[in-house]
């Protein structure tokens, strides 16, 4: 075993949103090195309990991280380490309710920081979004160094102002945090749903024999990352002394265009309904994302090592193992996006 996922044998691990897909696949990894005990600390608000391992060393609480009765139980246990993933997920979502995006994503953060401070953990990892932080007008590929204070969705200052608490708590009460920022995860784990992304809902739709709607043109990119590399880097956030109080991306270094993305949906899964173009939502200002990860390889040796059309292949054959419970449990309900009324007009 290498030696980054071996610094979590014997300890106690605390993952918030570890139902979602990266905070399960994250929980199986830790489960497995050894650790004491994982800790999922999850409100099911977005994601299902079916989706944690069952495993004698995991231990699911379901609450909510704004919730100091659910905080205190969990921080009862004395967890080594922090990988702080649950929020309020995510642009779309805030833009309808900005109030709560700020309630979990604000107060949410700054409370597991507040209790983190007092419990003298050993780490603790914010996932920071690199897709939200960056603005519009960043130079390609995104590097750390460029931040932007014009952002176009509350989801996007909510992350960024998690940064900023993350700061302070680094500075002020020495709280050993390290901030990875993620672009595009995709892969086995995540259930489609209005307010979730691109590749599992269009999966969902392939399968279904539906038409794929793409917002504007078609031939905006996006960094793809699969969420084995993005846990192998968040595993090496928790261990590397030189990731403390840093930022950096955890990405695949790579662009997709959209309209691509659906072809080759369409073609994996059988479907030939094709795809459709509409209207493109007013907060999506980015035409291409494209992140440099030349950083977190220097800090942690971080390399996304699973190409684009193998993770894609990896998460259909997951949503062919978990239909049923994927069928039954995505939701398009009223208040979805303008991409998804569209597609059911």
């Amino acid at each position: 075993m290498e030696q980054y996922k071996n610094n979590y044998k014997n300890k106690i691990v605390l993952i918030t949103g570890g139902a979602g897909a990266i905070g399960s696949n994250l929980t199986r990894v830790i489960a497995n090195a050894g650790a004491k005990c994982v800790i999922v600390l999850d409100d099911f608000s977005s994601s299902y309990q079916w989706n944690i391992p069952v495993m004698s060393n995991i231990m699911v609480v379901k609450g909510d991280i704004t919730d100091d009765i659910v905080l205190k139980r969990v921080f009862f246990e004395k967890p080594d380490y922090i990988f702080h993933l649950a929020a309020f997920f995510a642009n779309q979502n805030s833009v309808d309710y900005p109030e709560k995006d700020l309630h979990v994503n604000g107060l949410g953060t700054v409370k597991l920081l507040e209790y983190s401070a007092l419990a003298n953990i050993k780490r603790f990892v914010y996932a920071s979004s690199g897709c939200a932080i960056y603005g519009a007008d960043a130079p390609l590929p995104l590097t750390e160094k460029f931040t932007s204070l014009h952002l176009s969705t509350p989801y996007q200052i909510t992350k960024s102002l998690g940064e900023m608490y993350c700061n302070f708590f680094y500075h002020h009460y020495d709280l050993p945090v390290v901030k990875p920022r993620f672009f595009n995860s995709y892969g086995p784990g995540e259930i489609p749903g209005q307010y979730r992304n691109v590749i599992p809902n269009f999966i969902y739709w392939a399968m279904k024999g539906m038409t794929l709607p793409i917002t504007g043109s078609g031939e905006a990119t996006r960094d793809f990352t699969y969420v084995e590399d993005l846990v192998d880097g968040l595993l090496r956030a928790g261990h590397f002394e030189e990731a403390i109080g840093q930022e950096f991306n955890l990405a695949s270094g790579r662009e997709t265009k959209i309209v691509d993305l659906a072809n080759m949906v369409n073609k994996a899964t059988g479907n030939s309904a094709g795809m459709k173009f509409i209207a493109k939502r007013k907060w999506d200002t980015k035409s291409r994302l494209l992140a440099s990860v030349k950083k977190a390889k220097n800090l942690i040796g971080y390399e996304p090592k699973t190409s684009f059309e193998k993770g894609l292949k990896e998460a259909i054959v997951w949503f062919g193992k978990n239909w049923d419970s994927i069928e039954e449990d995505a939701a398009f309900t009223p208040g979805m996006s303008s991409a998804v009324r569209e597609k059911n007009k």
